[in-house]
Formats: structure tokens, C-alpha cells, sequence
């Protein structure tokens, strides 16, 4: 019989994701590795091969894009947000903050022990 997780459940868990895109895969690979290692983010995941449609100027457009997504505490996310816009070569860059609501305590942990605490 293996150990029984502890999961923190849905309720305030102090951790968010942040979703980027953006138009390479340097640019993504730029931003997460700026985000890591000033301690904005424990963790950065990069899914290249996206294709968005969107509507920019009165045309819809289509672009190849590659998401990004950064675990880091809901304390900082202000921080990377300013941190990613800076990094960022669009003039809009999709970059939003989605809230955590249940996960493995342990795993919350280490994304919080790996980010700074403001």
C-alpha cells in the first residue's frame, strides 16, 4: 500500500498558473527562463504547435503560437505580469492569471518555497 497525498481541495490555495502565448518558441523559452530564475516562477511549461484565430485591427488574423504556463504564488503574479509584459515583443500579450484551487500539498509547497515571497 503506497502513502496517502495530502490534497489540498478546492479553497484558497495562495497559487496561480499565469497562460502566455507567444510567437516563438525563443520568446517563450526567454520568458520562462526569466521568470525562473529571478524566482517569479517555480516552474514554467512550454506547448509549442498552437495556432490562434483572433480578431486585431478590424481583420481576423491566424498565427502559430507557443503557450507558456507559469506556476508561481498569487502574491508575485503582479510582479511577473510586469516582468513578462517587459519581456514580451507583442503590444497586447495574452497574459492572464488563473487561480489554483485544489492540488497535492506537496507540490503547492515546492512552487511556493521556489518563489519569492513579496
Amino acid at each position: 500500500m503506497t502513502a496517502q497525498a495530502e490534497i489540498v481541495m478546492p479553497e484558497e490555495t495562495g497559487i496561480v498558473f499565469i497562460y502566455v502565448t507567444a510567437p516563438s518558441a525563443e520568446v517563450a523559452e526567454h520568458i520562462a527562463a526569466a521568470a525562473v530564475e529571478e524566482k517569479l516562477a517555480a516552474c514554467a511549461n512550454i506547448l509549442p504547435g498552437m495556432t490562434s484565430v483572433y480578431r486585431w485591427q478590424g481583420k481576423v488574423e491566424r498565427a502559430s503560437e507557443v503557450v507558456v504556463i507559469l506556476k508561481t504564488r498569487a502574491d508575485v503574479s503582479a510582479t511577473l505580469m510586469q516582468r513578462i509584459k517587459t519581456l514580451h515583443p507583442y503590444e497586447v500579450p495574452c497574459a492572464v492569471s488563473l487561480p489554483v484551487l485544489g492540488g497535492l500539498d506537496d507540490y503547492l509547497g515546492w512552487i511556493k518555497a521556489e518563489t519569492l515571497a513579496e
